[in-house]
C-alpha cells in the first residue's frame, strides 16, 4: 500500500534534525592557529680583546697611581731625535711596574716639598721601539732632527758612545727618562714638524722652550754635556742635577751617569726580561 504523505509532525521532525546538523556544523572548533617559531635575538658577541702582547698583571700607568706627576712622552709624538712616533707608542701613557710606580710617587712628595715636581718624558719602552731606533741608525741620510739632538756628535757614534742602547732597560719596566718642573708650572710651548731646531747644548732660553728647570742641556741630548758629572755644568743647573739624583736614590732608582735625565729602580722586578707590548692602556690587565 502506497503511503501518503508525510504528517505535519513527521515534517517538523526532519526539519528540526536539519536545522540541529547545522548549528552543529557552524559551531565546530576553529582549527588551532599555526604554530609561531620565534627565533630568540642573537646575544651580542663581547668586544674582542686586544691582540698581541699583553703587560704582566703588576704595570700600570703611572698618572693613575700619582696624577700629579707631569707627562710629556716624547717618543709618542714627533718632537724627538728621530722627529716622528716610535713604534710602539699607541698612547702618550708612561707605563711601569707597580714597584717603580709607588717608589716615584715617594720621589714626587719629597719634590713637591721642595717646590717641584717630577715630568717624565719616556717609562716602559717596548722591544719595537728599539729595533726601530737600529732601522733609523741605518739610514745615515735620515738626520732631520740632529741640529738639535745631536749637533756635536755624527749619527754613527750613539750607539757607540752609549747614547742609544739595544736591548735597554727600558724595555724591562722599570727605567725611566725624566726631569724637575717648578710649581707652578709655566705653560710649555707647542712643538711643530719642521720649525727651526737649536741645539739643545744652548742655554736655557736660547733652546726648545721646555718647562723643566735648567738642567744645562735638553733631554735626550746626545752630548757629553748631558753627562750628569759633566765639570763644565755648574751653578744652577748642577744644583738641579744634584737635586734630581738625591730625590730619585732615596727612593731606590740609580742614575746612567751619561744621562742626567735617566733613572732605574734598582729593585726591578724583571731585570732579565724585555717586554714588547705596546704602550697602550689596552695591553694593561684589569687591575
Amino acid at each position: 500500500m502506497r503511503s501518503g504523505p508525510p504528517s505535519t509532525a513527521r515534517r517538523l521532525a526532519a526539519l528540526a534534525v536539519v536545522a540541529a546538523a547545522l548549528v552543529a556544523g557552524c559551531q565546530r572548533p576553529a582549527p588551532p592557529p599555526p604554530t609561531l617559531t620565534l627565533t630568540p635575538t642573537p646575544t651580542p658577541s663581547p668586544s674582542p680583546s686586544p691582540t698581541g702582547p699583553r703587560a704582566p698583571a703588576d704595570f700600570v700607568v703611572l698618572t693613575d697611581i700619582d696624577p700629579s706627576i707631569r707627562a710629556d712622552i716624547r717618543y709618542a709624538g714627533p718632537h724627538n731625535f728621530v722627529g716622528r712616533p716610535i713604534a710602539g707608542y699607541a698612547e702618550p701613557l708612561c707605563l711601569l711596574t707597580r714597584g717603580a710606580a709607588d717608589a716615584l710617587r715617594r720621589v714626587q712628595a719629597a719634590a713637591l716639598a721642595q717646590g717641584h715636581s717630577l715630568k717624565v718624558y719616556d717609562c716602559y719602552r717596548p722591544r719595537r721601539a728599539v729595533d726601530d731606533f737600529v732601522a733609523w741608525a741605518k739610514q745615515p741620510g735620515e738626520q732631520r732632527m740632529k741640529a738639535e739632538f745631536y749637533p756635536t756628535v755624527a749619527k754613527s757614534r750613539l750607539f757607540a758612545d752609549g747614547y742609544v742602547g739595544a736591548p735597554t732597560a727600558h724595555s724591562r719596566g722599570s727605567t725611566l727618562d725624566l726631569t724637575l718642573v717648578p710649581v707652578p708650572t709655566p705653560a710649555q710651548p707647542g712643538y711643530s714638524p719642521g720649525q727651526p731646531l737649536v741645539a739643545c747644548t744652548g742655554p736655557a732660553g736660547r733652546r726648545f722652550g721646555d718647562d723643566s728647570v735648567d738642567m744645562g742641556t735638553g733631554f735626550d741630548c746626545f752630548d757629553p754635556l748631558a753627562h750628569t758629572d759633566d765639570p763644565r755644568i755648574s751653578g744652577t743647573p748642577r744644583a738641579e742635577r744634584d737635586r734630581l739624583r738625591r730625590l730619585m736614590t732615596a727612593q731606590g732608582f740609580e742614575n746612567y751617569p751619561r744621562e742626567w735625565w735617566h733613572y732605574r729602580w734598582t729593585a726591578e722586578p724583571y731585570p732579565d726580561t724585555y717586554f714588547d707590548f705596546p704602550v697602550a692602556r689596552s695591553a694593561l690587565r684589569p687591575g
